[in-house]
């Protein structure tokens, strides 16, 4: 068992190979490290929006108690919902018989997971972004019978040092020129 490490910035990525029947299965993680400037950030806006919602329902009639209740309510509504969209972690695991599997880990605790065969995946490629503000790398997928690309790591933008050792174990994976899907193609042409 092999394992690498590569920090950089917020991001963190991790290499794991595991040997075992059938054969090798190739983890790659990566984590998007919150720093403390952050949760001070986070609590100072939700103590914004509150004041915000309070001074909002101050205006409506009712009881004092009742407005505060309500944009206390207000508040952890609209934070939850900002934090199901946080991404702590994001892995691509790599069975070279079967497929890829893509799992997204939120911060709130739900997992997004998709499996996606080997045998549908026509390419693995490395996008360079650019918007007028910024400039970021994607990875990508080729897949047979799909006319968009599937993003790999869809809410995280590691940097291109990370994402490609990803990159080069899918390309690995799929040009495995044993694969019987490939023999059959060959053979027709």
């Amino acid at each position: 068992m092999g394992a690498s490490i590569i920090a950089k910035g917020r991001y963190t990525y991790t290499h794991d190979v595991k040997k075992g029947p059938p054969e090798v299965i190739d983890v790659h993680h990566i984590m998007f490290a919150r720093n403390g400037a952050g949760v001070v950030k986070f609590c100072g806006s939700a103590f914004l929006f509150t004041g915000i919602c309070f001074l909002i329902l101050l205006h409506l009639q009712g009881k004092p108690v009742t407005k505060v209740l309500w944009s206390f309510s207000l508040s952890v509504f609209f934070f939850r919902q900002m934090l199901r969209k946080q991404v702590e972690k994001g892995s691509v695991i790599i069975l070279p018989a079967f497929g890829v599997q893509l799992e997204t880990i939120y911060r709130s605790g739900r997992t997004v997971r998709h499996f996606v065969p080997i045998g549908k995946i026509l390419k693995p490629v490395l996008n360079e972004c650019v918007t007028p503000v910024t400039c970021y790398w994607s990875l990508s997928l080729i897949l047979r019978g799909e006319e968009e690309l599937l993003l790999v790591l869809k809410e995280l933008y590691p940097p291109v040092s990370m994402l490609l050792p990803i990159w080069k174990a899918l390309s690995a994976a799929i040009d495995n020129k044993e694969r019987p899907d490939l023999q059959s193609d060959c053979d027709t042409r």
